[in-house]
């Protein structure tokens, strides 16, 4: 029983830009979470699959395949179908915004408008843990 308890959460950040990952990494590392880092859509999307994260935080814009294919492909896959995925973007376009939501994001965050310590304030209300 104390093993399930002390399992850290998962998160596997899904963006091209490294420094800004690192960012991410840094702060849930700090608070308690495991991170699992992909670098563009194509490697997120074989990440998830074998390692099932509690939730995947997801860059819109990526080489390779983009956020949006990306969250397509999590919510058609059985395994993966109700994993939060909260979306990363440059864009402020509420079209961008409407369009993750209606294909199944959890939430999203504008990369201008937030600090790394509000994102993982995000994923704890998501996942429920605050």
């Amino acid at each position: 029983m104390a093993e399930a308890q002390d399992k850290k959460v998962r998160v596997l950040i899904v963006d091209d830009d490294a420094f800004l990952a690192s960012i991410y990494a840094t702060k849930l590392e700090l608070e308690q979470f495991e991170v699992l880092r992909a670098r563009d859509g194509e490697e997120g999307l074989e990440m998830a699959q074998r390692e099932v994260p509690d939730l995947v935080l997801l860059d819109v814009l990526m080489p390779k395949l983009d956020g949006f294919e990306v969250l397509k492909r999590i919510k058609a896959d059985e395994r993966l179908k109700d994993i939060p995925v909260i979306m990363l973007t440059n864009l402020g376009q509420k079209e961008d915004i409407e369009q993750a939501l209606n294909e199944g994001a959890t939430d999203y965050l504008i990369k201008a408008h937030f600090v790394p310590a509000e994102a993982v304030e995000k994923i704890k209300k998501v996942l429920s843990l605050s």
